[in-house]
């Protein structure tokens, strides 16, 4: 005999006019993208419990007091929600403008830049950036300087290059909390990271923010994988940009099986002139949902060792070298 399995129950609800059903349990966002409206998110993933901090994707539900996040707001019959009304637009402008203002977006992905031009956000209405600080990590809980009013306050920090692995460039950090997600109780069970301080001075900090080395990192990369901004880059990445030789468009992406256990996790080679210079992994393949170990997601020199070192091979040893 087979156990009988049972459909989810059908919800029912009103989006911007069209009337659309999802499975019970399913979000706001969920009902949006069945529908082919889709809704902008920087917190957001798909492998992660969603934590509602950017407040990008807020709607507006009818009967509700305040616009609500689309990414874990639970759908409801007869629900009627509005995703481009005045108050939304307006929210997520202001949303979008803040961020820009106080961190570095520059290498946020194409769409985030299409919805920013969308809103038509100027953050530098709030002034020019505020001359770069050095010890965020220094300052104290409830200490916050005094703002002058003439310039943004921003997030900027000077770049963590500590290990041969991956460098945490901070000043590009909007505090989404996924990183912090996926080296803790949702992945990888590590806990080597979390935030420290508060207000605006909150940021994400080893423990006593001690160098990645001596913290309790074990070099998975998994945070890397769900960052929205590249405040965490693979050091192969990033000492490429340095070297302005980092080239998406002259990479292919090659998908083939980690060779060194037998769990069988899908990789992703992201090869440029001939040179693996990264490894991701999918988000909707069932064994890794995304994430790797440290050998599935770094291990791959081995692969390229040559007579002939190319000039992104120079660039990656003098890297280790330094390390």
């Amino acid at each position: 005999m087979t156990a009988e399995t049972t459909s989810p129950a059908l919800v029912t609800l009103e989006i911007d006019g069209r009337d659309v059903a999802v499975p019970e349990g399913s979000t706001i966002l969920d009902a949006c993208r069945r529908i082919g409206s889709d809704q902008p998110t920087m917190c957001w993933a798909s492998t992660l419990t969603p934590v509602n901090v950017c407040r990008v994707c807020v709607v507006e539900v009818e009967g509700s007091r305040a616009l609500v996040p689309s990414c874990s707001r639970r759908v409801e019959e007869g629900m009627v929600v509005r995703t481009d009304s005045e108050a939304v637009r307006h929210a997520r402008k202001v949303v979008f403008e803040l961020l820009a203002s106080a961190v570095d977006l520059s290498l946020v992905d194409d769409s985030i830049r299409a919805w920013m031009a969308e809103y038509g956000c100027e953050p530098e209405r709030f002034g020019p950036a505020a001359p770069p600080s050095d010890d965020r990590d220094r300052r104290q809980a409830g200490h916050h300087r005094r703002p002058t009013g003439e310039t943004a306050e921003t997030v900027h920090q000077p770049v963590k290059v500590d290990n041969p692995l991956y460098v945490r460039d901070y000043s590009k950090c909007i505090l989404c909390y996924k990183c912090v997600q996926a080296c803790g109780p949702e992945a990888q069970n590590t806990f080597a990271i979390s935030v420290a301080g508060r207000g605006f001075d909150a940021r994400i900090s080893t423990e006593f923010d001690v160098p990645l080395p001596q913290s309790a990192c074990v070099y998975c990369g998994n945070c890397i994988a769900v960052c929205p901004t590249e405040a965490l880059m693979f050091r192969s990445e990033y000492e490429l940009r340095q070297a302005g030789m980092w080239d998406p468009d002259r990479q292919e992406v090659v998908t083939t099986i980690c060779s060194y256990c037998g769990v069988g996790c899908n990789l992703e080679l992201h090869v440029q002139d001939n040179r693996i210079v990264k490894v991701t992994s999918p988000d909707d393949h069932s064994v890794t949902r995304g994430n790797l170990c440290i050998k599935g997601r770094f291990g791959y020199e081995y692969v390229q060792e040559s007579d002939e070192p190319t000039p992104i091979d120079e660039v990656l040893a003098r890297a280790r070298a330094d390390s």
